[in-house]
């Protein structure tokens, strides 16, 4: 739990990224490990792309192969690596708030699987309908639709009342998020001219960066007592 003397967070992107890059020294090593289990699930990605080359010669083999392999990402994404990718959020989340978590922990979105799953696919189906809506609504849903992930695992909501949360505390913020993402761009070419390692600092930093706002935004709206008591 938040320490009730620490220094009240604001909702702003340079104070985001600021108590973000502070809880990244703090809890260095849990989240580092937390990024290294997000690494691992993401390599069967990989699988697809080598079968389709080792059968490059045999191009009714491959556009099988192809086809199976799109398949099959799309599913590992929705149904691995976006519950392990909430199941990320909770840790950075719990970090902001200066409670240390397990490495573990990042399984918990699994106790909650057919909540996220659903939240994953609901939120990704309006975001990609507002980019076939000549790109900026997407861009605007993405930003509302930010906290969604928070909503599911901090208040255990489900998808349509998560969504709706989301949209609900980003009103008057979506402009702050959208030039956190900005920010995140240009922390992400700093992390690659830094070599490897460099990206995962980034990545690290970016997610704490964004778990900092949805604290401070609970804060600012009096809405964090209400979530830790009902914890």
């Amino acid at each position: 739990m938040k320490n009730p003397d620490s220094k009240k967070l604001v909702p702003r992107a340079g104070a985001a990224y600021s108590h973000g890059w502070k809880v990244l020294w703090k809890y260095f090593i849990t989240l580092l490990l937390v990024s290294l289990v997000v690494v691992v699930a993401v390599m069967p990605f990989a699988i697809p792309a080598n079968l389709a080359e080792f059968d490059n010669n045999y191009f009714s083999f491959m556009a099988i192969a192809v086809v199976f392999g799109q398949i099959f990402t799309i599913a590992y994404s929705l149904f691995v690596i976006s519950p392990l990718d909430y199941g990320v959020k909770w840790i950075y989340l719990q970090s902001v708030r200066e409670k240390k978590a397990e490495v573990v922990e990042v399984f918990d979105s699994f106790k909650n699987y057919l909540n996220v799953v659903l939240a994953s696919l609901l939120t990704g189906a309006i975001i990609t309908f507002g980019i076939f809506m000549v790109i900026i609504p997407g861009i605007i849903f993405a930003c509302r639709l930010v906290f969604v992930p928070y909503m599911v695992m901090d208040k255990k909501l489900d998808p349509v009342k998560a969504v709706e949360e989301s949209w609900r505390l980003t009103r008057g913020h979506g402009w702050r998020i959208f030039w956190m993402s900005i920010i995140a761009f240009f922390v992400i070419i700093l992390g690659l001219l830094c070599l490897g390692f460099g990206v995962f600092i980034s990545f690290m930093w970016i997610r704490l960066a964004f778990a900092s706002i949805y604290q401070a935004v609970l804060e600012e709206k009096g809405e964090l007592v209400e979530v830790l008591e009902e914890q």
